[in-house]
């Protein structure tokens, strides 16, 4: 037994668990791959301040929950604690923005990582798999990234999640907005941290989860009265064209999410299943956070779901996954010629694209066949001496439990046909 354990608040994935975690990540990308979007992997770490400017100094994320460190070269960096910064960064340095089709249409998958009080469904690593259109500011494109996520869902046999919808406004209209939210935010009766926000960030008072700060934020102003025109007319256009997918949705005025870079469109994905750590996803308009980093002016949207979440969600509605088997045939050797004749065939079975796996270990029989039966394969092949000297190997139906004699130059050809 060993005496290092996983770091508190992380978590090892395993097989056979770890399988589902892969089905979720697949079916998560696969509308995304379908709809344009190519793939980015960027660093674990980056520069602290691409966080500090993209995220918001004012956010816990910046100044709570992200781990940062100096390293030996002085460079100050960070783990990353969330994904658009980082690929909209490495969008910038790539110059995709500059190949002259716009949006850069991104995805991701990855891990992440934030100081938080563990608990379930809230670690201090976690998995997300993300989409960013950069480059265009076109509520099609907003109601594409929503529908894509509820395809996604649908896809993996989530029923009881819900979509909140709500629109931040813009620089036009939103610092009216902010005023008359600090004004309001300044008569209540709250802690010295929170009253804080009410000059950095107010919007983020209106996130606070606790119910004392809750029932003081009924009679709050409302953003949505405070939109201008154009606003109320683009986050319009992102509801029509939802709706006309068949996309369910419930608008959330109060929904801000927890970055600062966030304009317009802002939605989050909840499932009630999960309790406290409700969200399973989501994200909304981002148009200056390039400009917030060092680029020029594009606009942009994009989502992050979780992968842990959304495989809690699925286990809340006792949703089974229809995972392939890992092994479809497993080789069963019994003497040294059939090691070497069956390693062989096993060897041209996975060339042919056949999941196969082999007895190691020289185990009898009796132990071969027990870890042919865990291995969940369909077929096994067994051969000893007697049926090397007549040319063939046993074919055992694990489902049926039948068995017949197949020539060994003919079982490759055989169990691709069966398993065909």
């Amino acid at each position: 037994m060993s005496t290092f354990k996983a770091p508190k608040g992380t978590y090892d994935l395993l097989p056979p668990d770890s399988a589902k975690f892969l089905a979720v990540r697949d079916a998560i990308a696969g509308p995304l791959r379908n709809s344009g979007y190519g793939y980015i992997e960027t660093p674990g770490f980056e520069n602290v301040e691409l966080f500090a400017r993209g995220v918001g100094e004012s956010t816990d994320i910046v100044t709570k929950e992200m781990y940062a460190f100096t390293t030996k070269g002085g460079d100050e960096l960070a783990l990353r604690p969330e994904g658009t910064a980082s690929v909209l960064r490495a969008a910038l340095e790539g110059n995709l923005h500059k190949a002259g089709n716009l949006p850069v249409k991104l995805w991701y998958s990855g891990s992440y990582y934030r100081y938080e009080r563990p608990q379930k469904g809230r670690y201090r690593h976690f998995s997300q798999v993300g989409a960013e259109a950069i480059g265009t500011e076109d509520p099609a494109l907003d109601a594409e990234l929503i529908i894509l996520a509820d395809q996604a869902y649908r896809a993996l046999g989530l029923r009881n999640f819900r979509i909140l919808l709500n629109s931040l406004g813009d620089k036009e209209c939103r610092p009216v907005y902010r005023a008359a939210l600090q004004d309001f935010l300044r008569g209540l009766d709250l802690d010295e941290e929170t009253r804080r926000r009410i000059d950095i960030n107010p919007l983020r008072v209106l996130d606070d989860k606790r119910a004392e700060v809750q029932k003081q934020l009924v009679s709050a102003p409302s953003l949505r009265d405070y939109l201008c025109d154009a606003c109320k007319a683009y986050h319009e256009q992102v509801r029509e064209l939802i709706t006309a997918a068949g996309v369910a949705f419930e608008d959330d005025e109060k929904l801000v999410r927890g970055l600062d870079y966030y304009t317009r469109t802002t939605f989050e994905f909840v499932h009630d299943g999960l309790g406290s750590q409700s969200a399973v996803g989501g994200g909304g308009r981002y148009d200056g956070l390039s400009e917030m980093i060092g680029g020029p002016s594009l606009p942009s949207v994009g989502w992050a779901l979780g992968v842990d979440r959304t495989v809690l969600a699925l286990e809340a509605e006792g949703v089974e996954l229809e995972l392939p088997s890992s092994t479809s045939v497993f080789a069963v050797p019994l003497g040294d010629e059939a090691r070497r004749v069956l390693f062989a065939k096993v060897t041209e079975l996975r060339k042919a694209g056949v999941a196969a796996d082999f007895s190691y270990g020289g185990k009898g029989l009796k132990g071969a066949m027990k870890n042919a039966n865990r291995s969940g394969a369909r077929f096994t092949v067994v051969a000893g001496e007697r049926d090397l000297a007549e040319g063939v190997v046993q074919l055992k139906d694990m489902e049926s439990g039948e068995q017949e004699a197949v020539a060994v130059d003919e079982i490759v050809a055989v169990l691709k046909d069966r398993l065909a």
